[in-house]
């Protein structure tokens, strides 16, 4: 364990490494399949439950054991995801229980902006450090014919109060759709040129119930890219607990754009991520298997050797890549199902 001098910070070293020397330092840990938006790529019918009650997604002694965990792993960082994270009634109180462990150095949180207006201050003062907010389109009409919903305003609200309680850097999610806004970039650009936002357009990945709108609405985020670098945007190095986005910056814009290919050759080269589901299970990989059962070793303190063992030997079983360019989702029905 070494700790920096220059930011006071505690630096584990991962003891998280698979078959390909891939070192893992960050966790997606959903905390609930249900969200109340019905996004066209990934809910399109509504939340549909999938088993008896909510009751049965992870506790939050579960969720503090898991974490608690992963930190002695040598992770450093963790995002919630969903479904909405802050549907469950309990989010102030799982962000405060992760920030237990000072080894987790960042905290973040995947929302659809629903709650942020109201809630956003608290969340930061339970120990959050860091916000994506999904936004799909910058225009209220088309905004609300992607979510389902007429939270535009909303959302918008929402992100100003972030700034207002103080997070210095917003990051915002766009699902990058051929004929919906692809040819949006400009209006986007404009956007960030005076806020500190990191927007990041995801490109759209198709999933067991989402293939004929994968080939309907599907575009590589190489057409950014190019446009990106005919108009002097710089792309940025990567450290070991980033996500997967390509980070590029321009000296006229306080915000920054983030490209997310997973289609992209190599793109798990540099993977360093695992995932657990809202129900306990282990995935190696958001385009993969079943899981690994994590939740018979989440019933008491006592097991959390044997649920490190559990954590780390499943790492053996991680795959080189993934199988989107052979239209292999996995059991990935949809990107709520284990946080995207």
């Amino acid at each position: 364990m070494l700790a920096s001098p220059v930011f006071g910070k505690v630096f584990m070293v991962s003891q998280l490494t698979d078959a390909f020397a891939r070192k893992f330092f960050y966790l997606r840990l959903s905390i609930t399949d249900v969200c109340n938006f019905r996004c066209t790529y990934c809910l399109p019918n509504g939340y549909q439950p999938n088993g008896s009650a909510s009751s049965r997604f992870l506790s939050l002694d579960e969720i503090r054991r898991v974490s608690r965990a992963f930190a002695e792993l040598g992770t450093e960082k963790v995002r919630l995801t969903g479904g909405e994270p802050s549907l469950r009634r309990d989010f102030v109180e799982i962000i405060a229980a992760i920030r237990e462990n000072p080894a987790i150095h960042t905290l973040a949180v995947t929302t659809n902006g629903y709650r942020l207006a109201r809630d956003v201050a608290r969340w930061r003062e339970a120990g959050l450090t860091s916000l994506n907010v999904s936004v799909d389109s910058l225009d209220a009409r088309q905004f609300h014919a992607i979510t389902g919903q007429d939270k535009f305003r909303q959302v918008m609200d929402g992100i100003d109060a972030a700034f207002d309680c103080g997070f210095s850097r917003v990051k915002v999610n766009t699902v990058l759709m051929r004929d919906i806004n692809d040819s949006s970039l400009h209006t986007f650009l404009a956007w960030i040129r005076q806020r500190p936002i990191q927007l990041r357009f995801i490109e759209l990945m198709e999933t067991g119930d989402g293939g004929a709108l994968f080939r309907r609405h599907h575009v590589s985020g190489e057409v950014i890219r190019e446009r990106l670098l005919q108009q002097g945007w710089q792309q940025q190095p990567r450290s070991r607990s980033d996500g997967p986005a390509q980070v590029f910056s321009h000296p006229d814009s306080l915000g920054e754009v983030g490209l997310i290919m997973p289609y992209e050759k190599d793109f798990c080269q540099s993977c360093n991520r695992l995932r657990v589901s809202a129900v306990g299970q282990l995935h190696l990989c958001l385009f993969g298997e079943k899981g690994i059962p994590l939740r018979d070793l989440l019933q008491e303190d006592g097991q959390v050797e044997a649920l490190k063992m559990r954590i780390a030997g499943g790492l053996t079983r991680k795959r080189e890549t993934h199988f989107l360019h052979q239209g292999d989702s996995g059991i990935t029905q949809n990107l709520s199902f284990i946080g995207g």
